[in-house]
Formats: C-alpha cells, structure tokens, sequence
C-alpha cells in the first residue's frame, strides 16, 4: 500500500483582486520526493471541485503556475502535479527522454499522477467527489492515463497531447468523461494514432469528445513555442482561446 505524507512549504503571494492563495506543496511515496502548486480563491468557503492540472514535457514551470491560477480564478482549487520529482526540471535538450521514460511506462506514469490526484482530493476545501484534470503535451497523454487507470474522476481535458491507444482493451475502465482538444495540421499526432484512439473511446462506450483546431499544429497554448508553424510546435491565438473556452464548457458541465 503506497504511503502519503503531505507539508505544506510555502504560502505564496496574496492578491487583493484575485485572493487567490498560492501553496507549493511537497507529498511523497514510499520513496520519492515530490513538489506541486496549489491554488485557490479563499473568499469562497464552501468544499469546491478540484481541477488537477499536468504540466508538458517540461515539468512544473511559471507557464504551469499560470494555468493552475486561471483554473482556481474560475473558482475550482487547482493543483499541479509533479510527475517527475521534487528537483527535475529538465531542458529542452533533456526533457524528451524524460517524457519518453514515463510515456514507455504507462504503469509508472499513472502511479504518478493518481498520486497528484490524491494529494489534491484530501485538501480540506476540496469537494473528493468532483474532481477532473487537465494537461499540456505530455500532460495531455498523462490525464487520459489517468482516466485509464479507472480513476474517480468526473472529466478529464488533454490539449495537444498524445492520443494514442498501447492497450485498446484500456478504455474499459474509463469512469470519466473526455474532451481531447489537438492542432489539425499536429504533425507529432499520426493519423492512425487518432484513429485508435477513436476506436476505443467507441468500442469502451465512453462519453468522449475531439476537437480539432484548423491551421494549428502542437503545443498551440504555449505562447514559448513561437509561430512558426513549420517547425510543428507553434502558438496558435484563436486554438488557445477557443479550446480554454471549451475546457471552461467542459468543466462547468461535468463539475
């Protein structure tokens, strides 16, 4: 049975306007160390859903926090997991082999991030039963794992992320409801990944929505990718505001 322990470390910046309380926070297992972001809006006292939110290949990084504080403006406790560990925050010239451990071990990369999960689902302020979970790139393929792994969560959001199917029979234990929302022109999503992807959703009768974003490619969120769009990873305007919109949809009729 794994173990938990939680310690709050910090308590960040509090903004008159937002009141958002901002929380590093260190949780464990049986032999790992690891460092999330919590936020929330303390002016509103009541339990809340919580929103888990993954970070790319990257890990935690300011345009990871920046996210988990728009989620907890719009009233939900966020909080961003750690999949790779208290410390590793890796370059761009290490990131790929990082991401590509955790994506080659499916079994590893859900203990991971349910633990996220778990850590945000025993806040005090957090609803248990109305939780879902977002991610970027890496942390788009992570939230569908996490799904997989017959989590209780009520939906599950992927931008950009990996949508492939290593185990098609995987979709039988999905209790939450998914939207995957991908550049049309992603270069780094293969067709036949998209179309297995598709086919289990179907085939696990899982309540499952895609949306695809014309003349974007990967990463479109991500002011930090440029805008060059034949270098297969760019910022995309309209696909950025378009698919926070529809996440924002999503979680107001899921949660």
């Amino acid at each position: 049975m794994m173990k938990f322990f939680f310690l709050i470390l910090t308590l960040g910046s509090f903004s008159a306007q937002a009141k958002l309380i901002k929380k590093t926070i260190e949780y464990r297992d049986d032999s790992n160390l690891f460092e999330g972001y919590l936020v929330y809006d303390n002016t509103i006292k009541s339990p809340r859903p919580g929103v888990l939110v993954v970070h790319n290949w990257l890990g935690i990084t300011d345009e990871t926090k920046a996210k988990v504080e728009a989620v907890a403006a719009l009233g939900y406790v966020a909080f961003a997991a750690d999949i790779y560990g208290k410390g590793v925050r890796p370059s761009k010239a290490e990131a790929g082999a990082i991401a590509g451990k955790f994506k080659g071990d499916r079994q590893l990369l859900r203990s991971r991030v349910n633990l996220g999960l778990q850590t945000l689902s025993t806040q005090k302020n957090v609803d248990p039963k109305n939780l879902a979970a977002i991610g970027y790139c890496f942390g788009g393929t992570t939230v569908i794992e996490l799904a997989r792994s017959g989590a209780d969560i009520k939906s599950v959001v992927s931008f950009h992320g990996g949508l492939d199917s290593p185990s098609p029979k995987g979709g039988n234990d999905i209790k939450a409801k998914i939207l995957a929302l991908a550049g049309a022109d992603d270069p780094f999503q293969k067709p036949e990944d998209l179309l297995a992807f598709q086919a289990e959703m179907r085939s696990s009768k899982v309540d499952w929505q895609m949306i695809q974003y014309g003349r974007a490619v990967h990463s479109f969120t991500e002011k930090g990718a440029g805008s060059d769009n034949s270098k297969g990873a760019a910022y995309n305007e309209s696909a950025d505001h378009r698919s926070w919109q529809a996440m924002k949809d999503f979680l107001k009729e899921t949660l």
